[in-house]
């Protein structure tokens, strides 16, 4: 299935602005104005054995944590630290969703927190430490 033949997204959600290349890379990435993010599981998003990949899975809750950062402190966030529990599988042909939220931000260093699901199964959750950066203009 290519990214223009994907299924509508849940309801409420928007494609997710760019955050570089390496998300439009791996995305596309959805968002609703609540900061849930999600995204479909691609068969280019799975493993050999057909389960989403560890490696994606990492790589979008990287963005669920540092998008809750961003809209909790107004601040461009850089992945000091993230560390994942891998809960259940997930598979091609479903939404993945992903909620973060901001835990603690003390001067430039934002703490948070989140978990992915697949319907009402938990794949993963996760926590994130960040450092805080104001973005250059270009």
């Amino acid at each position: 299935m290519a990214d223009d033949d994907l299924p509508e997204p849940p309801t409420g959600f928007v494609p997710f602005p760019s955050r570089g290349h390496f998300s439009e890379h791996v995305g596309p990435y959805f968002q609703h104005s609540d900061g849930t993010q999600a995204f479909f599981v691609l068969e280019r998003h799975c493993n050999s054995l057909g389960v989403l990949h560890g490696g994606m899975a990492s790589a979008f809750l990287d963005s669920v944590l540092a998008g809750a950062v961003a809209k909790a402190t107004g601040k461009t966030p850089v992945t000091m630290h993230l560390s994942i529990d891998f809960l259940d599988m997930g598979r091609a042909g479903h939404w993945v969703l992903g909620e973060g939220s901001l835990t603690r931000a003390v001067g430039d260093i934002a703490y948070a927190e989140g978990r992915l699901r697949m319907g009402a199964r938990r794949l993963a959750r996760a926590t994130g430490v960040f450092k805080l950066m104001q973005r250059r203009a270009r």
